[in-house]
This record gives C-alpha cells, sequence and structure tokens, in this order.
C-alpha cells in the first residue's frame, strides 16, 4: 500500500498546474487513449514472450494509465482511485459468491454458468440505461475482438445459428460475393463484401470454439517466421527478396514450412 500512495502522489504531482509536467497537464481523457492501448498491448507480448521481467515493467505502465485516468476524474470532482478499486473488489466479491459466501457449486460447469448469469445480469442493467443490446461493447476495441464481442451479445439474445454446418455454408456464400464484387471492378462493393467476410469468418470462429484474434495474430507471427526464413535464404545468396522470381520464393515458403516445423 505504501508504494501505491507514492504512486498516487508521483501523479498529483506531475499533474500540479504550477510545478508539474507540461505534457503530464495538457493530457486529458482522450488524449490518453493511444497511450493506455499501447501498454495494454505491450503486456500482452511480454505474457507471450514469457519475459517476466518486462511483464513487471509493463504491468507497471498499465496501472499508471489506470492511475493517471483516476486522477483527471479526481480532479473533475468524478470518481478517484479508491473508488476504482473499490468498484472492481465489489464486482468480484458479487461475481464469487462460491468464495465470500456460502454458495457451493457442484462442478465447474455449474460455477461458469453462474458465472454468466451474474454478467448477464450486469448487463441487463446497462442495457436499460443504454437503451440497447449491443450499446455497451466498447467502439475502439480492435476489429476482430469489437466483431466478436457483438456477436456473443447478439447470440446470448438468440440470434445465432445452432450449430457449424450453416456457418460455414455462409462462409463460402460470402466467398462468392467478394468474387463477384471483384469481377464487377467497384471499390466501394468489393471493401463492403470483404468486409462482410470478415464478420463471417469471425463467426465460424466463435461456433469452432476459436478465439479470432489469438488465431490472427499466430498465423501472423507464423508468417513473419516463414517470411524471414526465405529473407535469410536470399540473402545467403547476395540478393534481395524483390529481386527473386515469385517461382523461387514460392518454392523457399514451402521449404520453410517443413523447416520450421522440425525446429
Amino acid at each position: 500500500m505504501k508504494n501505491l500512495q507514492r504512486l498516487l502522489q508521483v501523479m498529483r504531482q506531475l499533474r500540479d498546474p504550477e510545478t508539474g509536467c507540461s505534457w503530464d497537464i495538457k493530457q486529458d481523457f482522450k488524449s490518453l487513449i493511444p497511450y493506455t492501448l499501447e501498454e495494454a498491448y505491450e503486456v500482452v507480448d511480454a505474457i507471450e514472450r514469457e519475459d517476466m521481467q518486462d511483464l513487471k515493467a509493463e504491468l507497471g505502465d498499465l496501472l499508471f494509465q489506470v492511475v493517471f485516468h483516476a486522477q483527471l476524474a479526481e480532479e473533475q470532482e468524478l470518481f478517484d482511485f479508491e473508488q476504482v478499486a473499490l468498484s472492481v473488489a465489489d464486482k468480484l466479491v458479487r461475481r464469487h459468491p462460491h468464495v465470500f459466501s456460502d454458495v457451493v457449486y457442484g462442478s465447474e460447469i455449474e460455477q461458469k454458468q453462474a458465472w454468466e448469469a451474474l454478467k448477464a445480469s450486469e448487463r441487463a442493467a446497462k442495457e436499460a440505461e443504454n437503451h440497447t443490446i449491443l450499446s455497451g461493447v466498447a467502439k475502439n476495441l480492435p476489429a476482430l475482438v469489437q466483431c466478436k464481442k457483438i456477436q456473443d451479445r447478439a447470440a446470448n439474445h438468440g440470434f445465432d445459428w445452432p450449430e457449424v454446418e450453416p456457418v460455414y455454408a455462409k462462409v463460402l456464400e460470402e466467398l462468392d460475393e467478394v468474387k463477384e464484387a471483384w469481377q464487377s471492378g467497384d471499390q466501394e462493393h468489393i471493401e463492403e463484401e470483404i468486409g462482410d467476410l470478415l464478420l463471417v469468418a469471425v463467426n465460424l470462429a466463435r461456433h469452432m470454439q476459436v478465439d479470432p484474434e489469438q488465431a490472427l495474430k499466430k498465423s501472423t507471427r507464423k508468417f513473419t517466421r516463414r517470411f524471414e526464413y526465405i529473407e535469410e535464404k536470399v540473402a545467403q545468396s547476395g540478393r534481395e527478396v524483390n529481386k527473386c522470381q515469385l517461382e523461387e520464393l514460392d518454392s523457399l515458403w514451402n521449404e520453410a514450412k517443413i523447416a520450421l516445423q522440425k525446429a
């Protein structure tokens, strides 16, 4: 607690209108958005790299963003850090009656169902305030994450296919529509149909219990490793990638798939 109090005090000093930092003084909720997002992604990156020392540092940077937003809110008499902490503590206690009260669940499945029911009741209260089912989904989430959350929300209200097969058929249908749009040469139509294809691909991932954001990140990392393999092989021959024929690069790609799978 002593270190947390020190952090809060450091934040107050940074925001002091007379003796604080000019950069910190001029920030507001909106100007901090890119930094908050960046720090959250850097936490994820440290976890995926299994770098615990870096994780410690990145968690500190993310905590600073929380403290910064809380300080701005306190200055505007909206709320303060103590209320932020109280709010999340109350939520955790409310969602874990099997830990903080005498509720007993018969299985992990029953516990998960109770958790989802509590979240649903909280969402229902928010929806009553916001007037729509989907309005509570944050608009600045990464596109894949936002798409999945919106589809999950709609599915929780009965708007969803009951099984995978019709979703898979929809992917093929949307793919055909992309081809038709491409053949038309209408760039705006192409963009629309590509968006529809991506949306239904996210839905397919949901039905197959795959997180689309994580799946795409893994595939992107795989692509990066294979391309770097190609780049290294080409460099060994004293050339650059853009000077090679596509057939050679494709052959090296297939070679990379085998070599990196064995590594």
